[in-house]
């Protein structure tokens, strides 16, 4: 059975580490990271590496909060 995508982010999400799947020409493209802001019909999420993806809110087809990411290595 196909997994269902699913939005399970809100607002009040914003500095948890999420998970997210969008709609992008070609497919689909995922971004992990923290939730540093949603306004106006945008999020802004940094990924480990620092850099910040800007992700349309129309354009989100999945999203989640997950754990944060284990330390040590």
């Amino acid at each position: 059975m196909p997994a269902r995508l699913v939005i399970r982010i809100t607002s009040a999400d914003i500095g948890a580490r999420i998970t997210t799947r969008r709609r992008v020409p070609g497919g689909f493209s995922d971004a992990v990271g923290i939730l540093e802001s949603w306004d106006a019909g945008v999020l802004r999420v940094r990924k480990q590496d620092g850099t910040v993806v800007e992700i349309l809110e129309e354009m989100l087809v999945a999203a989640r909060v997950v754990p944060p990411r284990p330390q040590g290595g």
